[in-house]
């Protein structure tokens, strides 16, 4: 039976929701030697926690490094806390754009349940690769919820939920998703259950074709 054509009066299709790469922090227009300076701390950073683990990174080491006074460090970034979560933020954009803007089946062009199972397998590995930068910069249960980069991920899976099925609450499905990508969780998972990084990975892409059929 041929489809019955559309009243000329029909409201025309949505097109599909853009998420746009959200800067994590917008620092403004900063004078351009502060965004060097900026930088070159951070720079400074990334080799210390690269040396030392990131749970062993100091003001005072990361100021050696980048050959500044420790009140630079601490102008620019707050406090210890607020440098890790500079580094994780670094981090998180190399996630971010493969996701929001890189190829398919991770970036757009990917039917949606596709995306999904993608997106699951990238952060594993993503956050394996940076696991002990995500344990030291994130130790407060409750923050881990409200810290920029877990929104944008959870921006971006309630859309793919909500293309496969309208009908769904996709803001919870989307927490319930990204509960099972914990790094708390996997961590202990991979590392005090014998788990491999392959069995995470086959777990959410049948999680994903359970909930989201």
């Amino acid at each position: 039976m041929s489809r019955p054509s559309p009243s000329p009066n029909a409201a025309p299709e949505r097109a599909p929701d853009v998420l746009p790469l959200v800067p994590i922090h917008d620092h403004g227009r900063q004078r351009a030697d502060a965004v060097r300076n900026r930088a070159r701390v951070l720079d400074a950073a990334m080799r210390v926690a690269a040396r030392h683990g990131a749970g062993n990174l100091t003001m005072d080491a990361v100021a050696a490094e980048a050959s500044v006074g420790k009140g630079t460090v601490f102008r620019h970034f707050g406090d210890r806390t607020g440098l890790l979560t500079a580094l994780l933020d670094r981090a998180e954009r190399a996630l971010q754009e493969g996701f929001l803007s890189g190829p398919p089946p991770l970036g757009p062009g990917a039917e949606p349940r596709l995306r999904l199972t993608a997106f699951g397998s990238a952060v594993l590995r993503h956050e394996q690769e940076h696991l002990d930068l995500y344990i030291a910069a994130v130790t407060d249960p409750h923050r881990r919820f409200t810290v920029p980069a877990h929104h944008v991920r959870h921006t971006h899976v309630a859309m793919l939920v909500r293309q496969l099925d309208p009908c769904v609450d996709a803001e919870l499905l989307a927490h319930t998703l990204l509960g099972f990508l914990d790094t708390a969780l996997t961590n202990h998972l991979l590392r005090l259950r014998g788990m491999d990084l392959p069995r995470l990975e086959a777990g959410w892409a049948d999680l994903v074709t359970r909930l989201c059929p």
